[in-house]
Formats: C-alpha cells, structure tokens, sequence
C-alpha cells in the first residue's frame, strides 16, 4: 500500500509542482496563510482536491513546502574564503524585487505561525531547523580559519541577528529592505559582533 501511495505521489512532474508552488506563494502573499484554502489552491492551479491533498496532506505542509522550494540553493555551499564574503554572497541570491516578494510572504505567514501547531511545526521542521544548521556549517568553518573565536558569545545568535535585519525594516520602515541596507547592516552589526573586521 505505501508504494501504491508514493506512485501516486510521483506522478507530479517537477514543472507542475513548480507551477502548484508558484501559484500558492501567490495566494499567500494575496490572502495570507489564514484565509488559504486548499479549494482556492485547486481552482487557481486546475487541480483536484483529493490531488492536493494525496500529495501533500494538508495545507501547512503545502506552504512550507513551496517557500522551501522558492529558496535559492542553500546556505552552507556559500563558500567564498571569509565570513565577511559568505555573507554578502548570501544577499546577491536575492534582488530587491525578491525581498519584497520575501516581505509579503513572510506577513503571510508570520501570525499564523502563533495559531497554527501543524504550520510550525511544518516551518520549523523543513526551513528554520535545516538552514539553521547551514548557518552553523558557515560558521565553523570562519572558526576553523580563526576569523571567528571559538567562545563569541555572538555565534549562537547570528540566525537571530540576520532574521532582525530583515524583519524589523518591514515592521518599522513598512517596507521591505534592500541588499544595500543590508549589506550595511552587516558591516556595521553582525560582523563586530562576531569580532570580525569589515574592511
């Protein structure tokens, strides 16, 4: 019976479910996580239901999945020989256009993360927890060329500390960054935290 279910699952071929999840990042950034409905997903992508539902269960499951896919490659293969360059590379896979696209997407989801159980799970499962572990293979490895101490008390904190860059431009400048604020923002907070030298 599994693999009765996981043939049916297959049957999706990458450019339609790339279609199915361009089309859901759309109606979360149009309605937001709440007001997304698995009917609205099968009328705009001329799906069935009982399709959508054999495929990925339910909705936090859906939407997690296709933020997943919307990422750019991942952290840990930015490797350019310092902290310094692995962070300004990790800005270069983003235009502004895509952080404000990001910005919308992440109102869509922000509150519901607080109400629904099965979304944060789903997030933190599939987003938080694996990019997080990126950021820590980032990390070790600026320590293992001794650009960062092996004690910074700043090192548990940089996922933090980049997600506040972000998310307080959107929460108190009502709009979204941009690579420049960002790249600003590194040089000026995250790297003397790390007690790295930005020049």
């Amino acid at each position: 019976m599994a693999e009765a279910a996981t043939a049916r699952r297959s049957r999706i071929t990458p450019e339609r479910e790339a279609e199915l999840y361009g089309a859901v990042l759309d109606l979360l950034r149009e309605v937001g996580y709440d007001a997304l409905t698995m009917d609205a997903v099968a009328a705009r992508t001329r799906s069935s239901k009982a399709t959508l539902y054999r495929q990925w269960g339910g909705k936090a499951e859906l939407v997690v999945k296709a933020i997943r896919h919307n990422k750019p490659g991942k952290i840990a293969d930015i490797d350019t020989g310092s902290i310094r360059g692995d962070l300004h590379c990790l800005l270069t896979r983003e235009d502004d256009c895509t952080m404000e696209q990001n910005s919308a997407l992440m109102r869509g989801v922000a509150m519901a993360l607080h109400r629904n159980p099965d979304l944060r799970q789903a997030f933190r499962g599939q987003l938080i927890e694996p990019e997080m572990a990126e950021f820590r293979r980032v990390l070790q490895r600026a320590v293992d060329r001794m650009e960062i101490r092996p004690d910074c008390p700043a090192l548990d904190f940089l996922v933090h500390m980049m997600v506040g860059g972000f998310a307080t431009t959107v929460l108190l400048d009502e709009q979204p960054p941009t690579r420049a604020f960002l790249a600003s923002y590194i040089d000026a907070v995250i790297l003397p935290a790390l007690g790295v030298s930005a020049s």
